[in-house]
């Protein structure tokens, strides 16, 4: 049934996109709270301390694919710097962009440190 409200939904749970100045096409995913609880555990008790580092960790980890390869969520350390080592600058600064309104406290807290 095609009504406003599923069309809100809808759109809602539609996944973003950016594209990087590399051209690469960034499927992005929203992340929920156990998206990033989960996160957490990954960088471990230290890392998720580490205010600049948590915010690229969160940057990278809402890639869900690039240019429509499936990306899965990273699980360690080790895989939060090889996604945010295969996005580089231009990906990152394309992910930020596109999800600016859902990490500006992040931001704001970040370059308070």
């Amino acid at each position: 049934m095609d009504t406003p409200s599923a069309r809100l939904i809808a759109a809602a749970q539609a996944a973003p996109e950016a594209t990087d100045a590399q051209g690469r096409r960034l499927t992005l995913r929203r992340l929920t709270a156990l998206d990033k609880l989960r996160l957490f555990k990954a960088a471990g008790p230290l890392l998720a301390q580490n205010q600049p580092w948590l915010g690229m960790a969160l940057l990278a980890a809402s890639v869900a694919a690039i240019d429509d390869v499936p990306i899965p969520p990273p699980g360690n350390e080790a895989q939060v710097e090889a996604m945010v080592s295969r996005l580089g600058d231009d990906g990152i600064d394309a992910v930020a962009k596109a999800l600016a309104p859902d990490i500006l406290p992040l931001d704001a807290s970040a370059a308070k440190n």
